[in-house]
């Protein structure tokens, strides 16, 4: 189990302290709704989490295969809906793997970025298209 302490500073913005680690960073809600945007956002750190997970699962998997994919490349473009109530309704991840993969190995990547917590975890009214460049 992981502790995350959250202290409201006030005028939208949290400070979040990772209890293991005890590592800090904060947030603040984004300039379309009310706040000064200078930090994430708490959906930017939902979109953030999709795809730092996608990542660590395939790197472990192919790490497991013995294949290093060290300046693999993943962006998240977050999409809020524009009915109430506010929510993501749109996470599109973009993919660049920096070597010449196997047909295998393809399918060993995108079975992994299918298959993390994260993405598994997201409610399944959110669009998650994945888009894969592969070199």
């Amino acid at each position: 189990m992981v502790t995350i302490t959250i202290d409201y500073e006030g005028q939208l913005r949290s400070v979040l302290q990772h209890g293991p680690s005890g590592s800090t960073f904060q947030t603040d809600a984004p300039v379309d709704n009310n706040g000064k945007g200078e930090h994430f956002s708490p959906t930017d750190l939902c979109a953030s989490a999709l795809g730092s997970c996608m990542a660590t699962i395939i790197g472990m998997q192919m790490e497991a295969l013995g294949v290093d994919l060290k300046g693999m490349r993943i962006e998240v473009c977050k999409e809020m809906s524009q009915d109430l109530p506010r929510r993501i309704a749109r996470l599109e991840t973009q993919i660049w793997l920096p070597i010449v993969l196997s047909d295998l190995h393809k399918k060993t990547v995108k079975k992994a970025a299918e298959n993390c917590p994260v993405h598994h975890s997201l409610h399944p009214e959110i669009q998650k298209p994945i888009i894969y460049h592969w070199k």
